[in-house]
């Protein structure tokens, strides 16, 4: 008689819900332990499945053997970089992603509405919330070699001043401040930053040339310190947003400012203020210039340009071709 209840018991244990948990071994995680154990008893699951990361691989092989042991939930506990990599392994397969925000930036979790300075809301939330399904944008990029690499994004890529910037920012300074340490960078890489040519055309539109100091990739619109890079950017439209950025001298990048942090944030938001922009002649300044579509191709004219993606930095590439994978990741939102 114990034996058939023991049965039972293995069987009910069975069928329970699981979630793998990846995390970066560096970092302390008791009180995500402790957050995970009381939302497991809560929601009913099985005791989860921990995979640390390693040195080489921040999450994409993690995710695979989360998969491969029949995880119904698949928790990204880190920042942008480690979000991305288990995302990049889950895309398609209908398995939920949940975050708990243990980076710098978490400027993906920040546009999705996940607390990013409470563990124990977030691990709440990747139990119990809401699955929506958001965009995947693919990278195809091309190395000066001629090599060829397929990369996935949440947040936005870029070539130019911005890559250049992160590949400039100081990790310890980092580590310190957080994503203000971005902003040293992009002080220290401004006067050493040249222009250069790409042509690019959106979708199946005409082949654009121009002289840019960045273009960038982006699957949603908000950064930190409430600066509204990309208008009206949105993760599930299935449509990516790209920004290209051609400053010709110091007011140009002072014009350019102004437009990410005065005018997208505030005055396009009422009718008097989009008046107030048109006025002043807002909408015809070419400083930023930005467009949308399923797909971008994008090709460097001169020199290997410096590449990030998601706020870390990929090296330098000569082409790339970027394309939107819709509602492709299931990502645990609040209700």
């Amino acid at each position: 008689m114990r034996e058939a209840a023991d049965h039972g018991s293995a069987n009910a244990a069975s069928t329970r819900s699981r979630a793998a948990v990846i995390f970066n071994p560096t970092k302390s995680v008791d009180g995500l332990r402790a957050a995970v154990g009381r939302a497991e008893a809560r929601q009913g699951f099985a005791p989860s499945i921990w995979i640390p990361t390693a040195e080489d691989d921040p999450g994409k092989g993690m995710a695979r053997q989360a998969l491969d042991a029949g995880a119904d939930l698949v928790i990204a506990a880190g920042g942008d970089g480690t979000v991305r990599s288990v995302a990049a392994t889950l895309r398609g397969s209908g398995v939920p992603l949940g975050l708990v925000p243990l980076g710098t930036g978490n400027i993906f979790a920040r546009n999705l509405g996940i607390p990013v300075n409470d563990q124990d809301d977030a691990v709440v939330l990747a139990f119990a919330g809401l699955d929506r399904a958001v965009d995947v944008l693919v990278a195809d990029v091309t190395r000066a070699d001629g090599s060829a690499e397929t990369h996935a994004s949440l947040v936005m890529s870029g070539i130019g001043i911005d890559a250049t910037m992160i590949a400039k920012t100081n990790p310890g300074l980092k580590k310190r401040v957080g994503w203000l340490a971005y902003v040293d960078a992009g002080l220290r890489a401004i006067p050493v930053s040249k222009p250069f040519r790409v042509v690019y055309r959106i979708e199946a539109g005409r082949l654009q040339r121009s002289r840019v100091s960045s273009i960038l990739v982006a699957n949603l619109g908000y950064l930190p310190g409430n600066i509204e890079l990309i208008p009206d950017a949105e993760l599930d439209d299935g449509l990516l947003d790209v920004m290209v950025l051609q400053p010709r001298n110091l007011m140009g990048w002072v014009l350019a400012w102004r437009k990410v942090t005065w005018e997208n944030r505030v005055l396009r938001k009422s009718a008097l203020g989009r008046q107030f922009v048109d006025l002043t002649g807002g909408s015809r300044r070419r400083e930023i210039v930005y467009s949308r579509g399923r797909s971008v191709d994008i090709e460097i004219e001169a020199a290997p340009e410096e590449f990030e993606i998601d706020g870390d930095a990929f090296g330098t590439v000569v082409a790339a071709r970027f394309r939107v994978d819709p509602a492709a990741l299931i990502v645990r939102v609040a209700r």
